[in-house]
């Protein structure tokens, strides 16, 4: 019998796993999908981490390697826990949840060299992503510039060897369908476990629940997102079906955080349903600061340049949601398409280029009327200033809505280039409410549930209608291995 059951595979559950281990719990993993589709939403994401540090030395401590001739060429500057708080507040509009804010900014950093120290964790600086050449040198910008060696993929792959070599069981095809609990006590002691040849009652300690949120449910994201909402593609894995949090919720959990709301990008228009492992997380197209978008009758209707990418990209999803057909297009010229990020560079992309604005709204089907008024009051509407992609530069319209607020340059330098994207849904909001320096689950009385934990997405009161990027799998790690220790001392003490 295992102390610790940790319910899903991706980043949060494999942290956890990883920490309960190291307090010496036994502990038994269960991933409801096969081998070949391992690693839950952590597989399919840029691998991009979120955390507070105070200059290049901070950095340094978990990229050892950076060599001497990166240093000359790189600006780092710093983005302390001050920084970290008031964009998590900002985002999130002043709702989320101080005590679990307080608890991610307190452990982030000594989380991410946990992972570097204790499980040879690699990382490297994003370069691709989240820097501009300025004045020589790269500067990098949006407080989230360091991601896992092999961004999503490598991150889930150095966990699962981690995990191997501590000596933790995985268990594929094993698909949690029921929380068991003692009936006198109300204690937590196993989880019930449908495999495709059998159904088994495993009794264990404690349960650590990481299994991803209900994004890949159409039944539960329309139902809790509303209506339209089954019509957006998923980025990620197709088994974040939420069964999890009902099993716990079933149970007396406490329901928590913004259920109608979720993580929702700009993503190409003819990308799968769900997540495709070969293309990762390249359908996304994020660069549209750099240029505008318009729906299909040409119209603009979001401030491109309303803040850094960071902090705009997680919420413009739904915006194209509820355009016509769900459909929106990416407009630049070739001012910005040398600064465009490697995913519209790939083969599987929706695109179109003309030397003229109408016939690149021909190409892409925009109405042409819609669209060549549209980028003549835009250009007409642009003024002077000094353009500077990795700051706000306050290079800005006037007199059109919406406004362009930074990085408005003209589009007039033809060949046009333009992407159709849709609405791609990476994870929701809501979930169950934990403890937040245990990660545990409490009832709906906001009482500890004994033998239950929680991480990952399937928590809530962390994310409020919008997000910060690199914040997810930062979260994930460090309530994950909250949890884990957390577990273990529960069992073993």
């Amino acid at each position: 019998m295992p102390d610790v059951i940790v319910v899903g595979a991706g980043n949060a559950a494999l942290c956890a796993a990883l920490a309960a281990r190291e307090r010496g719990a036994e502990v038994l993993v269960l991933e409801k999908a096969e081998f070949g589709e391992r690693g839950g939403n952590t597989f399919f994401s840029g691998g991009g981490f979120r955390f507070p540090y105070n200059g290049l030395e901070d950095l340094r401590s978990v990229i050892p390697d950076l060599s001497e001739e990166e240093l000359k060429r790189i600006e780092v500057g710093s983005y302390t826990e001050a920084d970290m708080r008031a964009d998590l507040i900002r985002v999130t509009e002043g709702k989320a949840d101080s005590e679990m804010v307080d608890h991610l900014i307190s452990e982030a950093y000594s989380t991410v060299r946990w992972m570097h120290e204790k499980h040879a964790q690699r990382w490297v600086l994003m370069y691709g992503r989240q820097a501009y050449e300025v004045d020589g040198k790269l500067h990098f910008w949006g407080g989230m510039i360091t991601e896992a060696v092999g961004g999503g993929e490598g991150l889930s792959e150095g966990l699962f060897k981690a995990t191997e070599q501590a000596g933790i069981e995985v268990r594929y095809g094993a698909k949690a369908s029921a929380l068991l609990t003692d009936e006198q006590t109300g204690r937590v002691t196993g989880v019930r476990v449908q495999t495709s040849d059998a159904v088994e009652a495993i009794s264990a300690g404690a349960v650590i629940l990481a299994a991803g949120g209900f994004e890949a449910n159409v039944e539960m994201r329309t139902r809790y997102l509303g209506a339209g909402w089954e019509f957006a593609k998923v980025r990620g894995t197709r088994h974040n079906t939420g069964e999890v949090i009902r099993q716990a919720l079933e149970i007396g959990a406490q329901p928590y955080g913004h259920w109608s709301s979720g993580h929702a990008v700009a993503w190409d228009l003819n990308a799968p349903s769900t997540g495709n492992r070969r293309v990762g997380d390249l359908y996304q197209k994020h660069s549209y600061p750099l240029g505008l978008i318009v729906n299909i009758h040409g119209e603009r209707f979001v401030d491109e340049g309303a803040d850094l990418r960071n902090y705009t990209y997680a919420k413009y999803g739904r915006e194209i949601l509820h355009q016509p057909f769900g459909v929106a297009f990416q407009i630049f010229d070739q001012q910005t398409v040398s600064m465009l990020r490697d995913e519209y560079r790939i083969r599987e992309i929706t695109k179109g280029e003309s030397d003229t604005i109408d016939g690149l709204a021909d190409t892409l089907g925009i109405d042409e009327t819609g669209l060549v008024s549209t980028i003549e009051s835009y250009n007409a509407a642009c003024q002077s200033g000094v353009f500077n992609p990795a700051v706000l530069d306050g290079l800005s319209t006037k007199g059109i809505e919406p406004p362009k607020s930074n990085w408005a340059l003209p589009l007039n330098e033809p060949p046009y280039f333009g992407v159709a994207v849709t609405c791609g849904l990476t994870f929701t909001f809501g979930g169950l409410r934990i403890k937040a320096k245990t990660s545990q689950v409490v009832d709906t009385e906001d009482r500890p549930m004994p033998g239950l934990f929680a991480a990952g997405e399937l928590i809530g009161g962390l994310f409020y209608h919008n997000y910060a990027g690199g914040t997810g799998l930062m979260a994930g790690a460090v309530f994950g291995r909250s949890a884990g220790y957390a577990a273990a001392e529960a069992v073993l003490s």
